[in-house]
């Protein structure tokens, strides 16, 4: 996997995975795209889909089990000594592979503004999306008490 070196402040890699992996298919696809031409050479190691199990936690008896299978597209590349790697749900194979170019820029240390402001971007979007869908679902929730 990537070692980040300290490029972007703020930044660890499990958060900078977090954030692009919930990132916005157009917007992800075309900030890589800009990437591309400041990248060395770069070898593809995996381009693929597959079906990974889903995790989840019965909150009533904290034990885990496996809800069922959902469908992931996974990419993994290296350059300049580094990895760069992606992995989004659904079968979107340029979604993956935009991701880990990504990846693969900030662990190079390439266009760290630019990547900063994108990371923060999409970071401000989802925090705004979940903050929508935590207000929608508090707006169904019964207090039992007043029956």
């Amino acid at each position: 996997m990537t070692t980040l070196p300290d490029t972007l402040p703020g930044w660890g890699h499990a958060a900078l995975l977090t954030t692009l992996a919930r990132a916005d298919d157009a917007r992800l696809k075309a900030f890589a795209e800009n990437l591309i031409p400041a990248l060395p050479e770069v070898e593809v190691l995996d381009n693929r889909t597959g079906l990974v199990m889903l995790p989840m936690r019965d909150t009533a008896q904290g034990t885990h089990f496996h809800l069922g299978e959902i469908l992931m597209s996974e990419a993994r590349i290296t350059a300049g000594g580094q990895d760069g790697y992606g992995m989004r749900r659904g079968r979107d194979l340029e979604a993956a592979m935009a991701m880990a170019l990504i990846d693969l820029a900030v662990a190079l240390g390439l266009a760290k503004p630019a990547c900063a402001a994108f990371l923060e971007a999409e970071s401000a979007a989802q925090a705004e999306t979940d903050r929508e869908t935590l207000c929608r679902v508090e707006a169904t929730r019964v207090d039992m008490e007043t029956f």
